[in-house]
C-alpha cells in the first residue's frame, strides 16, 4: 500500500491526493469531490505514510493500523461507531491495544476511522507490505495531529 501521495491539510476536511508539485506548492485533489487546489506548505500538510499512532511501546506507522482495521473488518467500511466515543476508543483497543490512551485522543481516533473509510471507498487500502528501500529508510516525520 502506497500512501506517499495522499495528504491530510490542516484546517481541511478529507485527504487529497498529490497532483503535481510546483516551485511554491501542491496542487492536489480531493479524494471526496475530485475539486483540484493548490496546497502550500505553510498550510501543514501531511503524507499518511509519515503519520504514525503513539502506542506505549514504539510508535506505529498510520499506514499498519489501516491494514490491521482492513483486516479486522474484512475490507469494509466503518459506520456505526463514529458518534460514540465510548465504542470509538474501545474499537481502537481492539485494533491496537497498546495505543496510548494518553496521548491519543478521540479526535485522533475518529480522524483515523473517517481516513480508513475514504481510503477503503477509493480502494487504496491493501494489505501488501512495501518494500522499497526509501521507505525503510525513512522515518516518520510527523505525528498525527490533534485538529
Amino acid at each position: 500500500m502506497d500512501l506517499s501521495k495522499i495528504m491530510s491539510i490542516s484546517g481541511k476536511n478529507g485527504l487529497y491526493k498529490l497532483i503535481s508539485q510546483g516551485k511554491n506548492n501542491f496542487i492536489v485533489e480531493s479524494l471526496e469531490d475530485g475539486k483540484r487546489v493548490p496546497a502550500f506548505s505553510h498550510d501543514g500538510i501531511a503524507t499518511l505514510d509519515n503519520i504514525s499512532i503513539f502506542t506505549e511501546d514504539e510508535d506505529i506507522l498510520l499506514t499498519k493500523v489501516f491494514q490491521m482495521i482492513f483486516q479486522k473488518e474484512n475490507g469494509a467500511e466503518i459506520t456505526t461507531i463514529l458518534n460514540d466515543n465510548t465504542k470509538l476508543k474501545k474499537y481502537f483497543e481492539e485494533v491496537l491495544p497498546n495505543y496510548d490512551k494518553e496521548r491519543v485522543y478521540v479526535s485522533n481516533i475518529k480522524k483515523v476511522i473517517v481516513w480508513y473509510n475514504i481510503l477503503v471507498k477509493h480502494n487504496l487500502i491493501d494489505l501488501e507490505e512495501e518494500t522499497t528501500e526509501n521507505q525503510e529508510l525513512e522515518a516518520p516525520t510527523s505525528e498525527l495531529e490533534n485538529s
